[in-house]
């Protein structure tokens, strides 16, 4: 058996409006978290697998327990592709000292 890691990215909107909704949504994360996906970003799931042979079961697993309403989406990349992505991230805002410039040593 080959070994070609491979990373399945989830992005999902669900609805939110009713508490069946929310419940739905509940389900759907629960479901997924079981089958080994962890948040990358707000509604966006990763997880890294095997080889294809997983990918395929996992990719069946979650189409077995799709909510009624709501997309899915899940794009399958190799370990490769995922690691050349580029993680842009805006100005870091926070009343934590981030520095040691103005600590005493006692």
């Amino acid at each position: 058996m080959i070994y070609r890691f491979m990373r399945m990215v989830l992005f999902f909107d669900l609805p939110s409006i009713t508490k069946k909704d929310h419940r739905e949504y509940s389900k759907f994360i629960k479901h997924i978290k079981s089958l080994g996906f962890c948040m990358y970003q707000e509604s966006v799931y990763t997880k890294l697998c095997l080889n294809e042979t997983v990918v395929n079961m996992t990719l069946k697993n979650v189409k077995d327990k799709l909510p009624k309403d709501g997309f899915v989406s899940i794009l399958t990349l190799t370990e490769k592709q995922f690691s050349s992505i580029e993680c842009l991230v805006g100005e870091l805002n926070t009343d934590v000292i981030l520095s040691d410039e103005k600590i005493v040593k006692l």
